[in-house]
């Protein structure tokens, strides 16, 4: 298991997993900020389906640093879910389409496996009291809840227009029909 305050890291050197010491003191699980930027540049893809598109205009679309992007879209295609085209129009653009890609998929392209705990880990890491842990059983539950909570999402689902918040007040009505109520 992970002690508070301590990180794992992904293959490619970028915190995988914090917990504990989040803001205001609060301990948190967080996604790393490589995977973060994966999905919305994924997402950007996956809003204009079968368009090649350039790592600067990438860059410029997702507000991202271009070395960055450069690097996600590397390691994207090295995973099979990109594919670059090379050349005066070159780029990259979605391997299959967005529904076939879910974020779980994102994630271990560039993090690698999915785990919480090291008892988790599918390369079967050992955390010294794992014979004895009485919690191991609904650590393995947990994240599998989570697995396919991530496997339940699609870069399609992630690309769709975000719906109005709950409580959020309904659009305001343009103008001109506001002046037209009274007549």
């Amino acid at each position: 298991m992970t002690s508070p305050g301590a990180a794992l890291f992904s293959p490619i050197g970028t915190e995988a997993v914090l917990i504990g010491g989040g803001r205001e003191g609060r301990g948190m699980i967080k996604l790393s900020r490589m995977a973060d930027y994966g999905v919305v540049l994924m997402s950007q893809l996956a809003r204009a389906p079968g368009r090649v598109q350039t790592a600067p205009q990438l860059a410029r679309s997702c507000g991202l640093p271009l070395p960055t992007v450069s690097k996600l879209l590397k390691l994207l295609a090295q995973g099979r879910l990109l594919t670059s085209q090379r050349g005066t129009r070159g780029g990259y653009r979605l391997a299959r389409g967005a529904s076939a890609i879910t974020v779980a998929d994102v994630i271990g392209a560039l993090d690698g496996p999915i785990a919480l705990t090291d008892c988790a880990a599918p390369d079967g890491l050992e955390c010294g009291i794992e014979a004895l842990c009485p919690t191991r059983t609904g650590w393995l539950r947990i994240n599998d809840a989570m697995v396919d909570a991530l496997n339940g999402v699609t870069l399609a689902d992630m690309a769709a227009p975000a719906a109005p918040a709950l409580g959020a007040a309904p659009p305001a009505a343009p103008a001109d029909a506001l002046s037209h109520q009274g007549a």
